[in-house]
């Protein structure tokens, strides 16, 4: 009886996430541009990432997906690991490319390069606007406070990051709810049971980044139930 009410009150407490965030994303700075939207999609492949690498492999087609009947989406995928190694690919519009270079990836071991992945997402949204930074990561092995100065700087230009916080550890999730609210973004935290709503986050930010808020509650009334009863104070 009493692991009963601990997995409700688990997945009561996730749906009060989901619900914050989504009303995160609802407040962030609106799209206008009808060009073609730009998201960085950036993650943490250092070590302790490796289990979950394959599937975030995965989860990532789902933000083409549900950006087609909205233009469109241009991806940049960009990852760290090992020692002083960053990489970001070219700018993708189609998953099957985008899935190609995360398959050429391997998870090393090191620390993390956070401040590398914001100052150069700062040099992309300042060459063309970039709509939304995603990130997925599970730690912070760096000074917090300049994390969040270069956060602030997105957040002044208009490029909200979103923070998919992996695990619990309690100094990522304090420097990752700095940065995503210093950029006007959004912080989730998430693990292996809560991976449809993962997917479905991932595709929300997606849409927002390629149509803004508008096509942002379309894409919540569009996905039923689960996702209406997290979303009914969403205003456009």
């Amino acid at each position: 009886m009493k692991k009963n009410k601990d997995l409700r009150a688990t997945h009561h407490s996730s749906d009060k996430e989901v619900e914050a965030f989504l009303e995160q994303i609802n407040k962030a700075p609106a799209v206008t541009s009808s060009d073609t939207g730009r998201l960085i999609f950036a993650l943490d492949a250092t070590a302790s990432r490796e289990r979950t690498w394959d599937h975030a492999c995965h989860l990532q087609s789902q933000m083409f997906l549900e950006t087609q009947s909205l233009g469109g989406l241009s991806i940049q995928l960009c990852h760290y690991g090992g020692l002083n190694n960053f990489t970001a690919t070219p700018w993708l519009n189609n998953t099957a490319t985008l899935l190609n270079h995360m398959n050429a990836v391997h998870c090393l071991g090191g620390h993390t390069q956070i401040s590398k992945l914001l100052q150069h997402s700062l040099k992309e949204t300042r060459q063309q606007q970039v709509q939304a930074l995603v990130f997925i990561g599970d730690c912070v092995e760096e000074p917090v406070d300049f994390l969040c100065q270069l956060a602030g700087q997105l957040g002044l230009l208009k490029t909200p990051i979103f923070i998919f916080h992996e695990g619990r550890d309690i100094t990522a999730s304090r420097a990752f709810k700095q940065m995503a609210k210093l950029s006007n973004g959004a912080y989730c935290r998430f693990d292996n049971s809560s991976a449809q709503q993962l997917k479905t986050l991932l595709g929300a930010v997606a849409v927002y980044a390629a149509g803004g808020n508008q096509a942002l509650l379309q894409y919540a009334n569009k996905h039923g139930d689960a996702v209406l009863q997290l979303t009914h104070q969403l205003k456009t």
